[in-house]
This record gives C-alpha cells, structure tokens and sequence, in this order.
C-alpha cells in the first residue's frame, strides 16, 4: 500500500469511495492495461471487509482467496460486471 495514493489523501471530504485507491490520469489503452492500472481498478471493486484487511497481507490474503473461490470468476471482466450488478442489487434493498 506504500506505492499508492488514497483517495482520502487527495480531497478531505467523507465519500464512500474515501478508501479506494486514487488512479492516475491515464489517457492511453496501452498505460491503462498495465498491471499498475488494472491493480486500482481491480482492488477499488473488491468488498470493503476485504480492503479494511489491506494492513495485514496475510489476513487480506486469505481473505481474498476465499472470496474468489466463493465467487468463481473466469476472467477479470465477469468479476468487474458481478460487482457492478452486486451494488446495483445493494442499491435496491
């Protein structure tokens, strides 16, 4: 976590994506799939009892592993729209 910025430390203000991990202004295809960039994107979408884990690499580690077995993802994109459809689906309750 050392080599990234928090949204926290970019603006003050109390939002839910407070804790999220701060992208950094990618214009190119090319910078935008890179390991770095996809990282963000990809841990920004994890549950948020996972990335409260984020200080102890084991805990988080673990955790993480029992998620995505739970979840059963095949690629990248399938575990992005099931987040996406799982806020829409917490949204609505």
């Amino acid at each position: 976590m050392d080599g990234f910025i928090i949204n926290s430390d970019i603006h003050p203000h109390n939002t839910r994506s407070n804790t999220n991990l701060h992208p950094s202004l990618a214009r190119l295809t090319k910078y935008q799939k890179r390991a770095y960039f996809s990282g963000i994107k990809i841990y920004n979408c994890l549950p948020i009892r996972i990335k409260q884990l984020s200080g102890d690499a084991n805990k988080f580690k673990l955790a993480l592993k029992k998620f995505l077995l739970a979840g059963s993802f095949y690629s990248i994109e399938e575990f992005l729209e099931w987040t996406t459809l799982n806020e829409l689906h917490a949204m609505h309750l």
